[in-house]
């Protein structure tokens, strides 16, 4: 009778490990530089008090995670929460059908079609901010054009839908890429078979398509909402002092009413939103 023998696992080399560590240390580096680090000090700033003329007082204190459910802080996350989800529904109702297309194109078209996407990523952001208010304000393009034909200028500045529009200008391209990225991936003989076996057309997308592509769905979502939901160039410039987010909320803590430690809670409370929200849509994923 032969004995078996058992091939034991090979311990990785002190090279491998080396080589390892060097192609990982500038990440690591990233980090725990810019991201580690500035979140550490973000932290220990949020439980001193603020100076009586600014700055910070280094006495504990837990006061500013009290602040935190003042309704007047409150109201301004759900300001916020409404458009982020507003901007992230839209473009996932313009987007999916804008990557279906695409991934349909034949092969030279994609990548002009992909390029198209990604183009305005190309102009430095407050300048496609610019050309907004530039088309939208009392003497720009649009009203020019209605006063052409006859009829009042409107009021197309500073309110929400036009922050809206501005997120979603801005924010739409990341949710094309990823719905691209999977509907691209999906075997077409499925839906071939899903074709043959008598289903139509919506239900092959509804039963087939749709729920292939789901990951997909979730990471266009978060990539919209996420920075939809911390933004405020675009409220400041084209929603003016009437619509406040809580980007907003954070940069007047720090640069107007110099109170540091309570902009750094409102930031640490920021970061928890969307730590859950990755959690969610990686649980989500994982589901699907």
């Amino acid at each position: 009778m032969k004995s078996e023998v058992k091939a034991r696992p090979v311990a990785p080399s002190r090279g491998r490990r080396l080589g390892a560590f060097v192609f990982l240390s500038p990440g690591l580096t990233y980090l725990l530089v810019l991201l580690l680090v500035p979140l550490a000090l973000v932290l220990s700033y949020s439980v001193f008090q603020r100076g009586r003329f600014g700055g910070v007082v280094y006495e504990f204190t837990t006061e500013n995670f009290g602040r935190l459910f003042d309704p007047l802080y409150l109201s301004v996350v759900g300001v916020s929460l409404k458009i982020a989800a507003l901007t992230t529904l839209i473009a996932l109702l313009m987007g999916y059908p804008t990557a279906y297309l695409i991934a349909q194109l034949p092969r030279k078209w994609k990548t002009v079609a992909l390029v198209a996407v990604v183009l305005p990523f190309w102009t430095n952001f407050i300048i496609r901010v610019y050309a907004w208010i530039m088309l939208l304000s009392g003497p720009g393009l649009v009203n020019s054009g209605l006063k052409v034909f006859g009829l009042e200028p409107l009021e197309l500045l500073y309110n929400q839908g036009t922050i809206v529009m501005g997120l979603l200008y801005s924010y739409l391209p990341l949710m094309i890429l990823p719905l691209y990225a999977a509907i691209e991936r999906l075997d077409p003989q499925l839906r071939e078979a899903s074709a043959n076996l008598g289903a139509s057309g919506f239900t092959t997308f509804r039963k087939v398509t749709l729920p292939l592509t789901v990951p997909g769905v979730l990471t266009g979502c978060l990539f919209v909402f996420v920075p939809s939901f911390g933004n405020f160039v675009i409220p400041e410039m084209l929603g003016g002092s009437k619509s406040i987010m809580v980007g907003n909320l954070i940069r007047d803590q720090f640069l107007t009413a110099r109170d540091w430690p309570f902009g750094a809670t409102l930031s640490l409370a920021l970061v928890a939103v969307l730590v859950v929200l990755l959690i969610a849509q990686a649980w989500a994923a994982r589901r699907a």
